[in-house]
């Protein structure tokens, strides 16, 4: 069943009053990516309270390609509108950890956040967690932190890159519980689409700066080869992976297109359109040979007018499809992605010698 409580959520009289999480308020399990530890004597050994709303579990692996390289870029998406998903719901705490947050509390410890803006104190963790009492839109509450039983106490966390959109604020079902082996049911839930555009968003692609022949200083109505190697572009995949809900999804940017912008309406491209397209070997355009000056190159330009004092902005951007795959067979796509780069290039007339 979906149950969403709210910021401003009603409790009863007997219960005393909510805080909004502080820098001193308690989060329930580890920092970083890594698993909270299982280990049921209740201890705190290894975990690292946090009230960081943007603290994840989720685990970011760079499997393949050369985004690593000396200058990693980010994609940007095509569509303008899309963006990586606000917040999400993950397991923050066995019964055992929440019983050690809370027995803290009993000595003085700072809130508890329940919530990404939402934090409690003793009496109300007590009541909700310990006695399970309390009830909210989400449940009864749970008798002795639900210890004995097989899960996990969730949480909503907020995309970092996200932290400021008030979209990112919406994961705010105060901390529940959720049998192992399975997910909320909840829009909000870590299922692998909502993985894999996690992981799109930390994509590295290498900087693209394409080989010119002329390189420095191109002619007038001559062509202006461009072309990369096939060793520059590869495929990039990410896997991001929520260990301790078993749920992961890996996304791969595959380059598809070279696509060229001359910096001037005085020039003509090849091909027309601008669009180089990516070689079966991923090279793309075909290198300069000698004689071949005046040739149509596969993948290039022609300036019609010299760039006189300041050089032409030659724009390249390398289209990434994006597609992933994840956990219980999910499969799909996502917007394309796409880097540019400038670079200088500057054009003369052909001097002509007359005898």
């Amino acid at each position: 069943m979906r149950a969403l409580s709210k910021a401003g959520l009603v409790l009863s009289g007997a219960l005393c009053a909510v805080a909004l999480a502080s820098p001193g308020a308690q989060a329930i399990g580890d920092e970083g990516n890594r698993e909270p530890s299982a280990d049921p004597s209740g201890t705190a050994d290894g975990n690292t309270l946090t009230a960081s709303a943007t603290t994840t579990g989720i685990k970011v692996t760079q499997v393949s390609g050369s985004g690593s390289g000396t200058s990693p870029k980010t994609l940007a998406p095509v569509d303008p509108n899309w963006e990586p998903p606000a917040c999400w719901y993950e397991p923050v705490a066995t019964p055992e950890q929440l019983k050690t947050a809370v027995d803290r509390l009993k000595k003085g410890g700072d809130l508890v956040a329940v919530t990404p803006t939402l934090s409690w104190g003793e009496e109300l963790m007590v009541t909700r967690y310990e006695k399970g009492e309390g009830r909210t839109g989400d449940s009864d509450g749970y008798k002795n932190y639900n210890i004995g039983k097989d899960g996990r106490f969730w949480r909503g966390v907020i995309n970092k890159e996200r932290e400021n959109d008030a979209a990112s604020y919406a994961c705010d079902r105060t901390l529940f519980w959720q049998d192992a082996n399975t997910l909320p049911d909840n829009d909000h839930a870590p299922t692998p689409d909502v993985l894999a555009a996690y992981a799109y968003d930390k994509i590295k692609v290498p900087g693209t700066e394409v080989e010119l022949k002329p390189a420095a200083e191109s002619k007038v109505n001559l062509p202006t080869w461009v072309w990369l190697d096939k060793a520059t572009f590869q495929e990039v995949k990410v896997r991001a992976e929520l260990e301790a809900a078993g749920v992961w999804a890996e996304t791969t940017a595959k380059p598809v297109a070279l696509h060229l912008d001359p910096g001037t309406e005085d020039a003509e491209t090849y091909p027309s359109s601008g669009d180089c397209e990516i070689n079966e070997d991923g090279s793309i355009g075909t290198p300069y040979s000698k004689g071949a000056a005046e040739r149509t190159p596969p993948c290039g330009i022609t300036y019609l007018r010299a760039s006189g004092d300041a050089p032409y902005q030659l724009k390249a951007s390398i289209t990434w499809e994006i597609s992933w795959q994840g956990s219980g067979g999910a499969q799909g796509d996502l917007p394309d992605g796409t880097f540019e780069t400038t670079q200088d290039l500057a054009v003369r007339e052909i001097q002509a010698v007359n005898r």
